[in-house]
C-alpha cells in the first residue's frame, strides 16, 4: 500500500465589506476633529525614520502652487522622508489596513489617516511623492456618485489611464530633493479653504501648531516640525506670515517649570510639574497647553487630555484642590503581565486591557503620596483666602438631628409590596416581603423570578471584620473659593454653587455664585447705615448657605447602596447642577439670616 494521503484543510471564504464607505464614515465619527493632523504628521515622522540618516523636516503650509493658480488656500504637509513610487502609493494608500510599518495591536494599524483625513476631505487628498528622483501623484477621494472612498482615475498625457500619474519637478516643494512626500487637503469641495480652522478648534490662527504641540510630548530626535501662521498676510511680512517651530509639551515644561518630580503608582508613573507664576500661563495658550492640565503619556504622545474646566476637575480628584492652574500631571502607564496597553483604532484614547485607564485608582494613590511641593502650593493659595471657617457653627446646629440623615431605605405606602422592619428603618435595614416570609415555606426563595444569585444568595459574604464600632466624621471638609482671592480660576464652577469631591468627602463652595452674592447685597443694603456691615452679612449668609449644602451632601450620601439609588443617581444629585438647585430656595435662608442679623445688630426700623 502507498503512503497515506495528507489531510487537506478545507478553504475559508474571506470576510469582505459590502459598504466600505459607510464603515469609514462611521469610524471617522470616533476621531477627534483634528485627529487627521496627528495621523498625517506621524506618517511623515515614520517616513523620515526610514531614511538612513533618520533626520529630516516636516512643514505644514499653504499649497502655494494651488493658491497662485486658483486663488484657493489649501493646507498641505511636506516631508523629506523616503517617499513612495506611484505603485507604492496605490498599494499603501488605497488599502484600508495597509502600512509601510509592521502592523500590530499595540503599534501601527495602517488605518489612521484614511479614517481621520479622508472622511473629512470628501473632495480628496492629493499625494505628490518623489522616490529616487521620480515623482508621481494620486488622488484619494469620496466618489459623490457611490459614496465609496478610493483613488480617482487619471487620463495621462500619453492617452493611457491609471490610478497614479507621473508629475513634473516644477511642482516639487523646495524641501524635497531626491525623495519626500506632499499631501494636500481639498476639504469637502474643490474651492474650500482648508487653511481655515475647523469649527471649535482652539486658536484658529494657530490651530495646527496648537493641536500638534499639545498632542506630542516631544518629537523624535533629528526631526524639525514647522507650521504656517498668518498666511493671509503678505508673504513679505515675515513678522506675521511665518513658519513657527513646533516643540511639543516637554520643551515648554522644561522652560517654564518651578519644580517637578515623579510619583510611582501601580503600573504607572505620575510625572508632575509646577509651572512658574508668570504671564506665560495665559500668553502662550495660543500655540501650546500653557497652564494646568492632565493627560496620559504613551510613546511620546498625549492621550485623554483634560484641560480648562475638565482639567481642573481631574486635578482636584488627584488632590490638587487649589492652585491647579499651575500644576501639570501626566500619567505614564507601564506595560506588565496582565496589563496590556493599546489605543483604540482611531488613536483617540489609551486603553488598558481594552478598558479605559484606571484614573480613579491612580488618583487615590497620588493623593496618598502628594508631593510636598504641591502641598506647599495648595497651602500658599489657601493663605490668600478671605473666607472664615464656618464649619463649627454648622456642626453645632446639625448635631442634634444627625439621626435624620440616616434615612430609612424604603418609604411605607399602602400599596407597596415590601413590609418595613420598624426596628431597622435606618439605612441598611432589611425589608421583608408581604406575608412575613422571604421564601415559599420550604426553604426556597420566594417572589417572581426568585432571588438574585438563586441558591447562592445564601452564601453572600458578610462585609466587615470583628472590631469596635468607630463613628466616622460624616461632615464634609468645606472650603469657600472665589476668583477675587485667586482660590478659584475663572471658568471653574462658573455660575455653579459648588463641587463635591465624593472620594475625598470635600465640598468646594463658589463664593461668587449669584444666589450667595444677591442675598449678601440684599441684607447689606438693609443695614447700610451700620459700619463694616458687609463682612458681618457675608459671614451670616455664607453660614446658612453652607449649612444647606452640607445637609444636601449628608442626606444624599445616606441614599447610597439602596435599592432605588444607583451610584450614578447619587453622583447626579451631588453634581454642580444638583448642588446649585439645592440652594435656589431662598425663603428659609433669608429668614435665618434675618433672625441672626437682628440678634447681632438689632431689628430693622420700618416705615
Amino acid at each position: 500500500m502507498g503512503a497515506p494521503r495528507a489531510r487537506t484543510e478545507l478553504g475559508t471564504l474571506p470576510l469582505t465589506v459590502s459598504n466600505m464607505g459607510f464603515l469609514l464614515d462611521r469610524l471617522g465619527k470616533d476621531c477627534h476633529p483634528l485627529q487627521f493632523l496627528r495621523e498625517l504628521n506621524q506618517n511623515a515622522i515614520e517616513a523620515i525614520q526610514r531614511v538612513p540618516e533618520k533626520t529630516g523636516e516636516i512643514v505644514w503650509d499653504v499649497d502655494w502652487t494651488a493658491y497662485e493658480l486658483e486663488g484657493v488656500y489649501r493646507l498641505s504637509i511636506v516631508d523629506n522622508g523616503d517617499g513612495m513610487s506611484g505603485e507604492e502609493m496605490v498599494k499603501y494608500i488605497n488599502q484600508l489596513s495597509s502600512s509601510f510599518a509592521k502592523q500590530s495591536l499595540d503599534g501601527n494599524y495602517g488605518v489612521g489617516a484614511k479614517i481621520a483625513a479622508a472622511t473629512r476631505n470628501h473632495a480628496g487628498l492629493v499625494y505628490l511623492s518623489w522616490k529616487n528622483g521620480q515623482g508621481a501623484m494620486i488622488h484619494l477621494w469620496r466618489d459623490p456618485r457611490t459614496g465609496e472612498y478610493g483613488l480617482r482615475q487619471f487620463e495621462r498625457p500619453d492617452g493611457s489611464y491609471g490610478h497614479y500619474a507621473p508629475v513634473e519637478d516644477t511642482v516639487k516643494p523646495d524641501l524635497i530633493v531626491d525623495h519626500g512626500t506632499m499631501a494636500i487637503l481639498f476639504g469637502n469641495a474643490p474651492t474650500e479653504n482648508t487653511m481655515n480652522a475647523p469649527e471649535g478648534a482652539m486658536s484658529p490662527s494657530r490651530w495646527v501648531a496648537r493641536y500638534l504641540n499639545s498632542r506630542y510630548f516631544e518629537f523624535p530626535e533629528g526631526m524639525t516640525v514647522r507650521a504656517r501662521e498668518g498666511w493671509e498676510n503678505p508673504r513679505s511680512d515675515k513678522d506675521r506670515n511665518l513658519l513657527r517651530r513646533l516643540t511639543g509639551q516637554a520643551d515648554y515644561l522644561r522652560a517654564h517649570t518651578e519644580s517637578s518630580g515623579r510619583v510611582p503608582l501601580t503600573n504607572a508613573t505620575a510625572r508632575w510639574w509646577i509651572l512658574k507664576d508668570e504671564p506665560a500661563l495665559a500668553q502662550n495658550s495660543g500655540f501650546i497647553e500653557s497652564s494646568g492640565h492632565m493627560a496620559a503619556l504613551y510613546q511620546g504622545e498625549m492621550y485623554d487630555q483634560a484641560s480648562a474646566r475638565t482639567g481642573m476637575t481631574r486635578l482636584q480628584q488627584f488632590g490638587v484642590i487649589l492652585g491647579h492652574r499651575r500644576v501639570v500631571i501626566y500619567l505614564e502607564p507601564q506595560a506588565a503581565e496582565g496589563f496590556r496597553i493599546t489605543t483604540n483604532t482611531a488613536r483617540t484614547h489609551l486603553l488598558v486591557n481594552n478598558e479605559p485607564l484606571p484614573w480613579a485608582e491612580w488618583a487615590a494613590e497620588f493623593r496618598d503620596s502628594l508631593p510636598d511641593e504641591i502641598e506647599a502650593l495648595i497651602e500658599e493659595v489657601a493663605a490668600h483666602s478671605a473666607s472664615t471657617d464656618l464649619s463649627q457653627s454648622v456642626r453645632d446646629r446639625l448635631r442634634d438631628i444627625l439621626d435624620l440623615y440616616r434615612v430609612s431605605r424604603y418609604r411605607a405606602t399602602p400599596t407597596g409590596d415590601v413590609l418595613i422592619d420598624e426596628a431597622r428603618r435606618i439605612r441598611g435595614g432589611s425589608p421583608q416581603r408581604q406575608g412575613g416570609s422571604s421564601g415559599d415555606g420550604r426553604g426556597r426563595p420566594g417572589g417572581l423570578g426568585g432571588t438574585a444569585g438563586g441558591v447562592y444568595s445564601v452564601f453572600m459574604k458578610k462585609e466587615g471584620t470583628p472590631g469596635r464600632s468607630v463613628q466616622a466624621d460624616p461632615f464634609p471638609q468645606v472650603m469657600w473659593v472665589s476668583a477675587k482671592d485667586g482660590t478659584r480660576e475663572p471658568g471653574d464652577m462658573e455660575d455653579r454653587a459648588g463641587r463635591f469631591l465624593l472620594d475625598q468627602n470635600r465640598l468646594l463652595i463658589n463664593a461668587d455664585f449669584r444666589a450667595f452674592v444677591d442675598m449678601t447685597e440684599r441684607w447689606t443694603k438693609q443695614y447700610e447705615d451700620k459700619p463694616g456691615i458687609r463682612e458681618v452679612v457675608e459671614q451670616s449668609v455664607r453660614s446658612w448657605f453652607e449649612q444647606a449644602l452640607v445637609e444636601t451632601v449628608l442626606g444624599v450620601q445616606a441614599l447610597k447602596d439602596s435599592k432605588e439609588w444607583t451610584i450614578e443617581d447619587v453622583q447626579s444629585a451631588l453634581s454642580e447642577e444638583g448642588l446649585s438647585a439645592a440652594v435656589m430656595s431662598r425663603y428659609h435662608v433669608n429668614n435665618c439670616v434675618k433672625r441672626e442679623l437682628g440678634t447681632k445688630l438689632g431689628k430693622l426700623q420700618t416705615a
